[in-house]
């Protein structure tokens, strides 16, 4: 059979050809001017044409464009650009290509009042861990990180437990190809020592992150899986080394190992 035939129906043949010269400048610079203003909170158009390299005249047409659409926003006030309506929009569309986050918000809010820390769901996206929902403690300390939000796998509790039970060649690529950035001491950015702590995880059945993101800040997370035993994501609390201590991260692995159970299947 040949490769014209094999082609499923609404991919071009050029679908297969991933190199640069398949992709759309533009379109491009336009999703990097989304990911700008996601990681901030309001920018004026000089501060995102310099955090992008470039011009103020360019990156106004394609916040133009996007204004049109509802994609992003400006207040008149500060002069400032923010994600628009539109973008929540496409990213709820995201979300309910799996019925897990609706299933986990009622399981997140008991594991929250049970531990009395925030807790987390998290799923991976181009290799890293994207949170997709949370639920906040009522303590004035406390982790927040909003959805949509990236941590690196190796260094979080959710992206540990999602690297631990993939399958090993993936777990090798992972190991071969990133780059295991430091963020504290604690951080586990030897290669060998990572690998340790995959297996160590995999047969606990959770991760904790002692630290290993942000200095003064620990998580407990645990595996969530789907009918066929895959994993597809990972439930976690997470708070202040000083309230969630040592002595308390075995009773709270069960907790958070009993609600990804809930939510596996």
């Amino acid at each position: 059979m040949t490769q014209s035939k094999k082609r499923l129906r609404g991919r071009p043949k050029a679908f297969y050809d991933k190199s640069a010269q398949n992709r759309i400048r533009a379109v491009e610079r336009g999703l990097d001017v989304l990911d700008c203003l996601a990681e901030q909170n309001g920018l004026t158009l000089t501060q995102i044409a310099e955090a992008l390299g470039q011009s103020p005249a360019t990156i106004y047409r394609v916040l133009s464009t996007f204004e049109a659409r509802q994609v992003v926003e400006m207040d008149p006030a500060s002069q400032e650009w923010f994600i628009g309506p539109a973008s929540f929009r496409l990213g709820s569309a995201f979300l309910r290509r799996t019925g897990v986050i609706e299933r986990a918000r009622p399981v997140m809010r008991e594991l929250m009042e049970q531990t009395g820390e925030t807790a987390n769901l998290g799923m991976e996206v181009s290799g890293e861990v994207m949170f997709i929902s949370q639920v906040e403690t009522h303590a004035n300390i406390r982790a927040f990180f909003p959805p949509g939000a990236t941590s690196p796998l190796h260094a979080s509790g959710i992206g540990k437990v999602l690297l631990a039970h993939a399958e090993p060649t993936r777990i090798e690529n992972y190991l071969a190809r990133k780059n295991l950035e430091s963020f504290t001491g604690n951080t586990l950015s030897d290669r060998e020592l990572l690998r340790t702590e995959l297996v160590r995880v995999k047969a606990q059945g959770y991760a904790f992150d002692n630290e290993e993101k942000s200095k003064g800040m620990r998580c407990v997370a645990a595996p969530i899986f789907n009918f066929y035993g895959e994993v597809i994501a990972g439930i976690s609390i997470s708070g202040p080394s000083i309230r969630l201590s040592l002595d308390r991260i075995g009773p709270v692995s069960e907790m958070v190992m009993k609600k990804a159970a809930l939510l596996s299947g």
